[in-house]
């Protein structure tokens, strides 16, 4: 995607440039824990954070052939193994690559997350989305493991469950922007259980839904501390703050009384600094 086709397609900026993507960061949960790691892999977060939120834009907001950009990302990601990426996103994540030794899988998992978003457009069963999770949320949490040199199996375990927790938390906060992309990731087996006919509006059923998998989440959200202790230092406080601030997100929602279609409930920066001082 070169910068005069992004400008073609309705984006102001070239969405493969590193400043576009870092203006998405200000008041993200990422970013903001990431602070709590050591100088040395705050790069290497940085340039994770920034491939995933490049997949997210092409997938979601994209003006072009979406399928095709993210093929076009694909095969850059490719480069990144074997030649010379030209995009500016995935140049500054080749050194990330090749330092921490990152497996292809997971970004591929990213990508495919977008594409399934291209096919799909609601779920039947909280399994179906937990598969979905696999593919958007999990590997995120794998590449943070592989960077930190702690990818052994029982830590990815905790790492995918509280991943999964953390989009839930998002598709709770963000259902009114998912049905304007015509997606509803609240299982249906859940609507028809709750009685929720509208989701465009605040109503009782869908306040209802919206609390049951809040404590799904929760519990999702959990192993975010025993995760943190395993991991220990500096690491481990910023990988329990993932947690916390999704768990943070779940009160602010809470204290709006599940209203998310007046702005979207989510906790300050200041109280992310102060789960961070925990």
């Amino acid at each position: 995607m070169t910068r005069g086709a992004a400008a073609r397609h309705g984006f102001g900026v070239d969405p493969a440039s590193a400043s576009a993507v870092a203006g998405r960061a200000r008041t993200e949960n990422f970013p903001v824990a990431s602070l709590l790691f050591p100088r040395a892999v705050r790069p290497h977060l940085r340039a994770i954070y920034a491939f995933a939120r490049l997949v997210d834009i092409l997938g979601d907001e994209y003006k072009g052939d979406r399928p095709v950009a993210l093929d076009e990302l694909e095969r850059e990601l490719e480069a990144c193994y074997e030649s010379e990426p030209t995009w500016e996103v995935m140049r500054l994540l080749q050194p990330t690559i090749r330092d921490c030794e990152l497996p292809r899988e997971p970004f591929l998992r990213l990508i495919e997350a977008n594409r399934i978003d291209q096919r799909v457009s609601s779920y039947e069963t909280w399994a179906d989305v937990k598969h979905y999770c696999v593919h958007s949320a999990d590997p995120v949490g794998r590449l943070v493991l592989g960077v930190l040199g702690r990818a052994e199996p029982e830590l990815v375990a905790l790492s995918d469950d509280v991943c999964t927790g953390l989009q839930l938390v998002n598709f709770l906060q963000d259902v009114p922007r998912d049905l304007v992309l015509g997606r509803v990731y609240m299982p249906a087996e859940d609507l028809r259980r709750f009685g929720v006919t509208e989701l465009a509006g605040a109503n009782e059923p869908l306040r209802r839904l919206l609390e049951f998998e809040a404590e799904r989440a929760r519990g999702l959200l959990g192993p975010g501390e025993e995760l943190g202790r395993r991991l220990g230092g500096r690491s481990g406080r910023g990988v329990a703050l993932f947690a916390r601030g999704g768990l943070a997100a779940l009160e602010a929602l809470e204290r709006a009384e599940w209203d998310i279609f007046n702005g979207r409930p989510r906790p300050s920066r200041a109280r992310l600094a102060l789960e961070a001082i925990r």
